[in-house]
């Protein structure tokens, strides 16, 4: 029997890819009823800014940053949040608005777009140790890095380096503190983590590489950053940058496959007219079938409208694999990147064009002599020709010098 046609869809999530798919839905045809739920207070906005332009301008408004949607027609209602979801009885579990009440939600057609929420190290967190992810964490950092505080930043993947890059330009004294034998090298390889340390130093933050953090110094406020080592760095202000894990606790016991995120088929199809889309969705990437989760903005947004499009889908008109090759951008000192793809972390590394230690080239990661991602570094100009040659797995261009 065929499919009944959406009458009315439920977005929870307000952030990009909750909005992206409002925008997608009408884009695609669909005329009816669309309602968006989002936990935060504030409209939607940028949130790469957040660690980049917000933190260095102080007089750079919330408003600046924000996401001009142009849906009159949809419905949107923040400061709700999603408690549960009953998909048997396609009901959904809220919590908020007027007298914070809770209440329940008839559900026709749902997307789930609640993104991530940033990992906490668990230990005792004095007052002066931040993590960024919302607009609230900016500009709670933000107050704080007034009156030249020292700082200590945890983690030294895309939002800690982009936050020491950051606050470098404001003046402070920086520290970065890293697990790891270099910075991003667990994604991005060693030659690219070595040519990143050698960044950060050159601009004048200092570097702890493979030290563990135990604990935080400091009672009313954060002194320090306690190592493993038993080194204590010293900071009025830490930023803890370890990740981000997504936000389903909402959905345990929903009857929902989760595991790292929401579980989806190609389609981006989550169940019977339920899709997911954003930081929250794992889906088989249509290169070799993994289960990849994507924390990238341009991903989000390209994989709303996919979303939207499968939820429209009738049986005599399927729903389209999601195949897009989304790109990552990440502006640190004077240094742009550009990560094209999803690499993983046995893929072979290749420089084909430029030189590393000259901080401009690109870097190749390949399988089986393909291309499964590129990093752009400091090359621009050359991002559409690698974004094609990654959407169709191409093979490995030949260095044009040794690396």
């Amino acid at each position: 029997m065929a499919r009944d046609r959406v009458r009315h869809v439920t977005i929870v999530g307000a952030s990009a890819a909750g909005l992206a798919a409002a925008h997608g839905l009408r884009q695609h045809g669909f005329d009816g009823p669309v309602t968006v739920f989002g936990d935060e207070p504030e409209a939607a906005y940028q949130r790469p800014a957040l660690s980049k332009r917000f933190l260095t301008s102080a007089d750079l408004a919330a408003d600046s940053i924000r996401m001009h949607t142009g849906l009159e027609d949809v419905r949107l209602e923040l400061g709700v949040r999603a408690t549960g979801l009953d998909l048997d009885a396609r009901r959904l579990h809220l919590r908020g608005g007027d007298g914070d009440r809770a209440y329940v939600h008839q559900v026709d057609a749902l997307v789930i777009a609640t993104g991530a929420t940033a990992r906490r190290l668990p230990m005792r967190t004095p007052p002066g140790v931040h993590v960024l992810r919302t607009l609230a964490d900016a500009a709670a950092l933000r107050a704080d890095l007034v009156g030249s505080p020292r700082v200590a930043i945890v983690g030294a993947g895309f939002v800690g380096s982009e936050v020491a890059s950051s606050c470098r330009a404001l003046g402070l004294d920086v520290t970065l503190i890293e697990a790891g034998p270099a910075p991003m090298a667990r994604v991005l390889g060693p030659g690219v983590g070595t040519m990143l340390a050698a960044l950060h130093r050159d601009h004048g933050t200092r570097l702890r590489l493979g030290a563990g953090v135990v604990g935080f110094t400091g009672g009313d406020r954060v002194t320090g950053v306690r190592l493993a080592s038993g080194e204590v760095v010293p900071a009025e202000v830490v930023v803890v940058g370890v990740g981000a894990r997504p936000a389903t606790d909402w959905l345990e016991n929903s009857g929902l496959s989760l595991d790292d995120g929401v579980v989806c088929g190609a389609d981006l199809s989550a169940a019977d007219r339920i899709v997911a889309a954003g930081d929250v969705a794992r889906w088989p990437h249509h290169r070799d079938g993994a289960l990849v989760r994507v924390e990238h903005w341009d991903n989000a947004l390209r994989q709303a409208n996919a979303a939207a499009a499968t939820l429209l889908a009738l049986d005599d008109r399927p729903a389209p694999v999601f195949s897009d090759t989304t790109m990552f951008w990440s502006d640190q000192y004077d240094c742009k990147l550009q990560l094209v793809g999803h690499p993983y972390p046995d893929d072979l590394v290749t420089v084909v064009e430029g030189d590393l230690a000259e901080r401009r080239g690109v870097v190749v990661y390949s399988r089986a002599g393909r291309m499964t991602a590129a990093l752009l570094v400091s090359s621009p100009h050359r991002l559409r020709d690698y974004r094609r040659a990654v959407a169709s797995g191409d093979p490995v261009p030949m260095p044009a010098a040794a690396p």
